[in-house]
């Protein structure tokens, strides 16, 4: 498998990480995004949307989408609860991730980290959204331990992408011990460095 992917994304690194902790082979293929490298016709026959990251199966087929590529590969593994409605659950929180979380945590991140903007400079209605969803995680993980159930879930890897860099697009997670703690487990369970 080939998983094409900007090493600077993380909703890219979603993808990397489960198949790196499910020990599943794959070929990574680095992808500038800000030098458009996926507006190609090579790469857009392959994913219409020109996003990363996209998957290419052996048998030619290819699936796009994090939280969708996370599922397929992560399918009768732990990393999905066994109960169908902890399975529910978690999916309730990678579509939350993408619609709730993603568009302000990453995005603020993005115009900071890679378009060289000031915190004073990001859009404040970002920055009330990107802290709203911060003081949801906070408040489910003051209660529970992980986002699905007892242990580590694809929802966890999911959410883990974007908040621990939080601190990258100006977001003071001070305030957020729970998250805090949720943010180191993930990390230690995933075997990656960390981010803060």
């Amino acid at each position: 498998m080939q998983i094409y992917g900007d090493s600077n994304s993380g909703n890219c690194l979603k993808v990397k990480w489960v198949c790196d902790h499910l020990a599943l082979p794959y070929r990574w293929i680095e992808i500038d995004t800000r030098k458009g490298e996926t507006r190609t016709p090579q790469f857009l026959a392959m994913n219409g949307a020109g996003q990363v990251p996209t998957v290419a199966f052996d048998d030619g087929r290819t699936l796009a989408q994090s939280n969708a590529i996370i599922r397929y590969l992560a399918r009768d593994s732990a990393l999905i609860p066994r109960d169908a409605f902890a399975a529910a659950k978690m999916d309730e929180w990678l579509f939350w991730e993408q619609y709730s979380h993603e568009p302000y945590i990453a995005v603020c991140r993005f115009q900071m980290v890679y378009l060289g903007k000031s915190a004073s400079e990001l859009d404040p209605d970002k920055v009330k959204r990107g802290y709203a969803a911060l003081d949801r995680m906070e408040a489910h993980l003051a209660a529970s331990s992980f986002f699905a159930g007892d242990a580590v879930s694809l929802a966890d890897v999911s959410l883990l992408a974007y908040t621990r860099v939080a601190h990258e697009g100006g977001f003071d997670l001070c305030r957020y011990a729970a998250t805090r703690r949720w943010v180191g487990e993930a990390e230690a369970f995933l075997g990656l460095p960390s981010a803060r």
